[in-house]
């Protein structure tokens, strides 16, 4: 990790980059357009400490504590895992706009590790950044947590123990009502499989753009340039473009987005996929309803749609059966319809899901029914103690094997 050279680099790769450009130039006026708010807030709310460590000494620590067990059938073999994740927590009070938070994460196996589960023993720190607000704008330097709308594309993947953070710049902006802008540059994304893992770090020259606005009466539109450079993987090297509108009118919700692919830097392929999701909620009383449809499209047998940077544990069903080795997706893409149940007794949630899966283009794929996939979950808090108990359950049809899955997860925070 070149910390050092980071604000060098991403200069240099800026000035190469019209989109980064034009992006950076909007963010700029923004923040000029705005300096009688940025006079005002400093001086209604004047710092109420007087050195950056007066701040410190006025920093706050939480402490967390996750214990999960996961059981693993996998067409008959079995493994399983109890492990507990410490999370500590420290975030400075702000001293002229800058403030720091530092997050460490311990991940121990309480059972013997067998594999074929996703939590790496280990520690590691999981956030630390310097953040500076001026403004409407807030910048961030260093390892820090990226979710971006429904972390389909960005995301921390927070189910698992390890989560992926960024080490990178960014910026955020609401100047414009009802409005916010996001920038960063990365230049290395902390993977779930933790340091000690070959894989484990993803050396990036990656740049990501994200437009959203809510003043709709609708809904909130969301526009996104999302510019992989990937240089461990260059299969996970691609140019990404889309548009996202999701909302709701009284007892129905809806969401609609459309994203563009195609390989760039490094990558091999030279290909044009598409993605496209369409999905509706209704309200019931104390139920709610969904179905959708999710595409990560494929083209032809050169390659497909894919998502290195996502919360994939979310989408295509628990049982994390098309990862893709990272990417999300697999030859011939997939389609995805889906429903699912929700509803709460008392402060007991619970949910209930159905997947069924499909390749998009099964010339490719060799494959057309793919798998189904069902699953439960219930969640609660008793005594200040969070619980929950999730279920999936594959049934193969012509991709993989049949798996079940349970965890068991308390969590607790201090």
């Amino acid at each position: 990790m070149k910390n050092q050279n980071l604000l060098n680099a991403t200069i240099q790769s800026a000035l190469q980059r019209r989109a980064w450009c034009l992006a950076v130039g909007a963010l700029s006026a923004a923040v000029a357009t705005t300096p009688a708010l940025a006079q005002e807030m400093t001086e209604a709310e004047a710092p109420a400490v007087t050195s950056f460590g007066e701040a410190l000494a006025q920093g706050e620590a939480t402490l967390g504590f996750r214990a999960r067990t996961e059981l693993v059938d996998v067409d008959g073999n079995d493994v399983d895992l109890t492990s507990l994740k410490t999370r500590l927590t420290y975030s400075s009070a702000a001293y002229q706009g800058f403030s720091t938070v530092i997050e460490m994460d311990d991940v121990t196996h309480l059972t013997d590790f067998e594999g074929g589960i996703g939590d790496p023993e280990g520690t590691e720190v999981n956030q630390a950044y310097l953040a500076y607000t001026t403004g409407a704008t807030t910048f961030k330097y260093g390892r820090q947590r990226i979710l971006l709308d429904n972390q389909r594309f960005v995301g921390g993947v927070g189910f698992r123990q390890n989560e992926q953070t960024y080490d990178g710049f960014s910026a955020s902006n609401t100047s414009f009502a009802d409005t916010t802008l996001f920038l960063a540059h990365i230049h290395n994304v902390n993977r779930i499989f933790g340091e000690d893992s070959p894989i484990g770090d993803h050396t990036n020259d990656t740049y990501l753009l994200n437009a959203k606005y809510a003043g709709l009466p609708a809904g909130t539109l969301s526009g996104y340039a999302y510019l992989i450079d990937n240089e461990d993987a260059a299969a996970f090297s691609t140019n990404t473009y889309g548009v996202r509108f999701a909302g709701s009118q009284n007892a129905l919700g809806y969401a609609l987005e459309y994203a563009t692919q195609s390989a760039a830097a490094n990558n091999p392929a030279d290909y044009d996929a598409d993605y496209v999701l369409a999905e509706g909620t209704y309200k019931l009383g104390v139920v709610t309803l969904a179905a959708g449809y999710e595409l990560l499209g494929a083209d032809g047998a050169e390659a497909q749609f894919i998502t290195p940077l996502a919360t994939l544990h979310k989408f295509q069903g628990w049982s994390d059966k098309f990862l893709g080795g990272g990417t999300g997706n697999i030859a011939g893409g997939i389609e995805d319809v889906y429903l699912t149940l929700g509803t709460s007794l008392g402060s007991v949630k619970f949910a209930l899901n159905y997947h069924q899966l499909s390749s998009d283009d099964s010339d490719v794929s060799g494959m057309d029914k793919l798998g189904s996939e069902a699953g439960f979950l219930v969640a609660g808090k008793l005594a200040g103690v969070n619980l929950s108990m999730k279920y999936s359950n594959y049934t193969a049809d012509d991709f993989s094997v049949d798996t079940n899955k349970l965890w068991l997860t308390a969590a607790a925070q201090f």
